[in-house]
């Protein structure tokens, strides 16, 4: 989520604009408001013709403790014809990354694994860790290459810089309480409820604005919509949250596990905060910074009242707005839970709902498939900020581009028809066990091991004919497709030879030429296998049932492949990384794998 990782979407800030002030369409007089044609806003004003406004919107929070409350810095682009007594509706991004990010190191991650009541445990920051990041903060104009879209069809577009970020003050959190209210204040002063000041300081009403608001961005930008959303604030009707999270423990922990974004081993919530922290006082938001080092836990990685704070899953109920939710099937930097938890919190609540899966990783949909993003963006927003009755909200819910880069449009997700089909290991891993499709191993009790090495990768290990690091089981190949469509889950029976361990498991896609493709992973530490928020101690050699789930995903996979389930410990890419060496003993006649496929048992079993 750190914008070293997002310089992409930085980038986009700046990137060419979607119209031009040529392609709109012209008129002899202006235009007296938008023009909508089969169900779409056209572009009938001109994009080089706006006004724009600069002002601080007051937050009702002070995060930075100074007795003052906290200023939110708000740029607003809006069509010129609102001088003229045109009321438009808005399109909102907040964003810490306007004004760039600051040199950051990472915590190190080739530590020792926690043991409750075992002294020398500590976040380790510092020793191995890896310094990233842009030279410092930068003063580069806001913008976005969604603007002179909206602008040219009748939207105004607002920016607002996060709390801590920039031109704003206060401090920044990430994701924490003071953020969301910070956002939530622009919504606020859109619909009369906040107050807000220009450089000199005097008021500024908002009088060009129906006051109906849309959310939207990419990664933090995208995960700040859903933040302000889950507090049900009046006014905002929309939110597009594009590879966004719904819940910041998930980002920087699994399942009791201290976890990294793919790609960023080492990263934190303080990592993060000390990215975007560009306010001009470099001083005030130390004390806030240093806190977050403490309260996020790195030791135990137990869930807690910090991210409980992080967690938008648990106010679903509050959310107003309809949701159209983008996320990539390949992103392991926000990973799918993300938006798959989401998802479905949102539709359990009744909320109106609609969703994009794509194959690209953190990206904007906009890059992958243009004019189809821009007619849903489009017909999305007309019919919920301007009551355009177009019947986008009786289409399909779901919109999944599979593997070949074709496009399928589906009543919801995870797919309709999909229902949970078990499969089970037999002996055989160290080398390539059975996966069977209808029987567990019998017996008490059938032991296969493996040592730990967390300087071996994942992608190394599953590809090794033979490892004592890793034990693998597969099916044979497939007559027919089979659809993986949502959350596979494992019933693992694990007994260890230290107190604290790893466990990481691994579905995988072995092509007929041997080569394969990781289809999903997930992570956990067996300290917490009653609860994410409570560590227990392991007693060596006994066996428990280690259950949890694994990333969810939509996958097919093709006639002649076959489907492996991969176990290790340590996953070089993403866990703490501690020394080689600790034993796990996988018990198979305890042990499952379960699979959501497309027709279920039934189907799968049809399939091999």
């Amino acid at each position: 989520m750190r914008a070293t990782r997002l310089v992409p979407l930085l980038a986009a800030v700046v990137a060419l604009p979607l119209t031009s002030a040529a392609g709109f369409a012209a008129h002899a007089d202006p235009p007296r408001g938008p023009v909508f044609e089969n169900g779409e806003a056209q572009p009938v004003f001109d994009p080089g013709e706006v006004v724009r406004d600069k002002l601080w919107v007051t937050a009702p929070v002070d995060s930075d403790h100074d007795g003052a409350k906290d200023k939110v810095y708000v740029e607003v682009v809006r069509p010129k014809a609102t001088e003229n007594g045109l009321r438009v509706p808005v399109v909102y991004q907040a964003s810490p990354y306007y004004s760039g990010g600051n040199p950051i190191e990472n915590h190190d991650v080739d530590v020792e694994l926690y043991v409750p009541g075992k002294r020398g445990h500590g976040p380790g920051k510092g020793a191995a860790a890896s310094s990233v990041g842009l030279a410092g903060p930068s003063a580069a104009d806001i913008g976005w290459r969604y603007e002179e879209y909206f602008t040219s069809r009748g939207f105004a577009v607002v920016y607002a810089e996060s709390l801590g970020t920039g031109k704003s003050t206060g401090c920044p959190t990430t994701g924490g309480e003071n953020e969301t209210i910070g956002a939530r204040s622009v919504v606020d002063w859109l619909n009369g409820r906040a107050p807000a000041a220009d450089a000199a300081g005097s008021p500024v009403e908002a009088d060009w604005t129906t006051g109906r608001t849309a959310m939207m961005g990419v990664s933090y930008n995208g995960t700040l919509p859903n933040a302000v959303a889950s507090t049900g604030v009046e006014g905002l009707e929309t939110i597009v949250p594009i590879a966004a999270i719904s819940n910041w423990y998930d980002y920087y922990r699994e399942n009791g596990a201290v976890v990294a974004p793919g790609g960023y081993q080492g990263e934190d919530a303080d990592v993060l905060a000390e990215y975007v922290y560009t306010r001009e006082d470099r001083d005030i938001c130390r004390p806030v910074i240093d806190r977050l080092t403490e309260r996020q836990d790195r030791i135990t990685g137990d869930y807690s009242r910090f991210w409980h704070e992080r967690n938008y899953l648990d106010d679903v109920h509050k959310v107003r707005a309809s949701v159209l939710a983008v996320h990539g099937l390949s992103d392991w930097n926000v990973t799918v839970s993300q938006v798959a938890n989401w998802y479905e919190a949102l539709r359990r609540h009744g909320v109106e709902h609609k969703i994009w899966l794509h194959q690209s990783g953190h990206a904007d949909p906009i890059s992958l498939r243009r004019q189809e993003w821009l007619s849903t963006l489009n017909k999305w927003y007309s019919h919920y900020l301007y009551d355009v009755d177009n019947g986008i909200e009786r289409e399909p819910k779901s919109t999944v581009q599979r593997e070949d880069g074709s496009w399928t449009d589906e009543a919801d997700w995870p797919a309709p028809g999909t229902r949970d089909a078990r499969v089970y290991p037999w002996p055989g891993g160290t080398g390539k066990g059975r996966l069977d499709l209808r029987h567990r191993v019998p017996g008490w009790a059938n032991v296969e091991r493996l040592s730990d090495d967390a300087s071996k990768t994942v992608g190394q290990l599953v590809d090794l004919p033979r490892s004592g690091n890793r034990l693998a089981y597969s099916t044979g190949p497939a007559k027919k497709p089979v659809r993986l469509s949502g959350t596979p889950e494992v019933s693992l029976g694990l007994a260890f030879d230290h107190p604290a361990a790893n466990v990481t498991a691994v579905l995988v896609d072995r092509a007929p030429d041997g080569s394969s493709q990781v289809i999903t992973r997930g992570w956990t530490d067996p300290q917490n296998r009653w609860s994410e928020g409570w560590t227990t101690p392991i007693r060596t050699g006994k066996t428990y049932r280690i259950s949890f789930e694994l990333q969810p995903n939509d996958y097919l996979l093709q006639p002649g492949h076959k489907l492996e389930f991969v176990l290790v410990s340590s996953d070089h890419d993403f866990t703490l990384r501690p020394d080689p060496g600790t034993g796990l003993a996988l018990d198979l006649t305890r042990t499952s794998i379960e699979l959501p496929v497309r027709g279920g048992t039934w189907a799968l079993r049809r399939s091999f």
